[in-house]
This record gives structure tokens, C-alpha cells and sequence, in this order.
């Protein structure tokens, strides 16, 4: 079983989208409904300088990112996954996609990052693709790669 925490740091998230917790829940949860995956899972939902300075500390990059995911390998806690708004916004304004849609994307996808999943390979940005795909699609939200370039 599954464990979602989510931290709701920037009130300004509640404004963006009033059922963010539950959002971000579902994401996890649909994200992880076939890895047989046990453990808690952690989400941040924070500010643009949140991000720049765990991206900072954890990657060497002085900018703030759309999410961040930190995998514990311990036993029962399976990590933890930051989202920043700014950078969240103004990507889903760009791409012309829905918020919420977004939003609950990058939580999937930080949550898939949690159970090994990696896009720098080919092979497995396919798979991952795929894996968010079916999150999606179990949300009832659009697929984020259809539409992509």
C-alpha cells in the first residue's frame, strides 16, 4: 500500500487549483497502481524559489525546475516529489494545456522517477511515456505526448 503525504508550502497552490492535495494524490496513486510499489510518498507543492534552491543543493543547477523527484530507498518511504508553481503555470500557459492536467503530470511523473523510471535513454523515455500515458488515462485526463512535438 501506498502512503501520499502532500505538503501544500505556497498557499497560492489552493488558489491555482482548490483540490491540489487531491490531485496530487490521485496522480501518485495512478502513477503506482500496477508497480506493486509499498511505502510513503511525499509531495511538496511549492514556490518557484523552493525548487531553485533544492535544484541548487541536489543537482548543481541555480534555477528553479517544474518537479523534483528524491527517491529514499529506505524501507517504507519510497521518496519525495516537489512541484513549483511559477514554473508549472507558465509551462502549461506555453503549451496551452490545462493547469490541473499538467500539474497532475509532472506529480505522475515524479512519482514514476520514485520506482526507477529515468528519460535519458531512448528506450526509456518510451516506457516512461508510456507509464504517464496509462496514469493519465486513468485520471481522465488527456495524454500528455499526444499533442506533443
Amino acid at each position: 500500500m501506498v502512503h501520499i503525504d502532500v505538503i501544500v508550502e505556497d498557499p497560492a497552490w489552493r488558489r491555482a487549483l482548490p483540490r491540489a492535495e487531491i490531485l496530487a494524490r490521485r496522480a501518485v496513486a495512478a502513477a503506482l497502481r500496477e508497480s506493486g510499489a509499498e511505502g510513503l510518498v511525499t509531495v511538496l507543492l511549492a514556490d518557484d524559489r523552493t525548487l531553485r534552491r533544492l535544484n541548487g543543493e541536489h543537482r548543481g543547477k541555480d534555477k528553479p525546475t517544474n518537479v523534483l523527484s528524491f527517491p529514499a530507498g529506505a524501507p517504507g518511504h519510497l521518496g519525495d516529489i516537489a512541484l513549483a508553481l511559477g514554473v508549472v503555470r507558465r509551462e502549461a500557459l506555453a503549451a496551452g494545456k490545462p493547469f490541473a492536467a499538467h500539474a497532475a503530470h509532472l506529480v505522475a511523473h515524479g512519482a514514476l522517477h520514485l520506482i526507477g523510471h529515468d528519460h535519458l535513454a531512448a528506450g526509456e523515455a518510451r516506457r516512461m511515456e508510456r507509464a504517464e500515458a496509462r496514469a493519465m488515462h486513468r485520471m481522465r485526463l488527456p495524454n500528455p505526448w499526444r499533442h506533443a512535438a
